[in-house]
């Protein structure tokens, strides 16, 4: 099982904290740092000092660290083009010697759109069945050769699809709970399927769907990853457990329920639940990103069992 570290710093964090937070990622051995990618808070938050963007934020990351995977959960389609958005993702791959993974979705906070200025289109899914067909078959033209796409809401004439990614693939991530059209895109472009703040019932199912939809496609479904996103809340004791959820604002018993909160053994023992149903990834959402010594008990308590 991969644990990874998933911030949300559109409810206030700094470049220097979320670099802070990605060297001790590094440090204590997790394998990843992701983080989401919005432009404006959730919630009772001020957010401050503002937001950052998401892939110059990883730019600078993969400068700054040297084994952890870096990427998006998820990257909104509705604010970069697809063209654009594959230069960006292809170049911050290479700066980080290849390193990078793309978690892509069609975009859902109508009101950071209305903030700043960025369009929200009603059919926002068609748009990312095209989005995730341009950005990937923009990767995969022969260096030399050029890229055609000519759809609904977007046309590409001969574009020489460059730059390259450093990896000869990235991966590329496709999440959410919709029983038929998420599954179809999944298996039809991605690497990882990601659940999202789902229960073990749930994520079975959706996983259930996935790996169906998979092997219509003439995929195996075991060619795909299958992930899970949640909220973590670790404690030493009760005390320090109720600490750490209400500096997030929430309660003990609902962290419990829909997320992994608790002692080491009871998030390992969750955690297990979910490797029961296929789940080989998880994504701890950490909200409190000033509180390290939460990632070093999870690293020493937790990660330590599942290895």
């Amino acid at each position: 099982m991969d644990l990874r570290i998933f911030t949300e710093p559109q409810q206030g964090a700094t470049y220097d904290t979320l670099l802070t937070v990605a060297k001790a990622t590094e440090d204590l051995g997790f394998d990843a740092f992701f983080r989401s990618d919005h432009y404006l808070r959730m919630g009772n938050v001020d957010g401050l000092p503002g937001p950052t963007d998401a892939w110059i934020t990883l730019a600078g990351l993969a400068r700054e660290t040297k084994r952890i995977r870096l990427g998006t959960l998820m990257t909104a389609g509705t604010f970069r083009l697809p063209g654009v958005l594959a230069i960006q993702v292809a170049q911050v791959d290479q700066m980080s010697g290849g390193r990078v993974e793309l978690g892509l979705g069609a975009g859902w906070f109508e009101e950071e759109h209305k903030a700043y200025g960025i369009p929200f289109p009603q059919e926002k899914f068609a748009r990312l069945e095209e989005q995730l067909e341009i950005v990937t078959g923009l990767w995969a033209t022969d260096p030399g050769k050029t890229f055609d796409f000519h759809g609904t809401y977007y046309d590409l004439t001969d574009s020489p699809a460059l730059p390259k990614p450093a990896q000869r693939k990235i991966p590329v991530l496709v999440g959410g709970h919709g029983p038929s059209r998420t599954p179809r895109l999944a298996a039809k472009y991605a690497d990882e399927f990601n659940m999202p703040f789902g229960s073990v019932e749930d994520s079975e199912r959706q996983f259930g769907r996935v790996r169906a939809a998979a092997e219509e496609a003439g995929r195996g479904g075991d060619e795909l990853t299958y992930s899970n996103a949640l909220v973590v809340c670790v404690g030493r004791d009760d005390a320090e457990v109720a600490r750490r959820a209400a500096a997030i604002g929430r309660e003990v018993a609902e962290l419990k329920l829909n997320g992994l909160a608790g002692s080491p053994s009871e998030v390992v023992d969750k955690i297990g639940r979910y490797a029961g149903i296929g789940s080989r990834r998880i994504y701890l959402q950490v909200l409190d990103l000033d509180d390290l010594d939460h990632l070093e008990l999870i690293s020493a308590q937790v990660q330590s069992q599942l290895s």
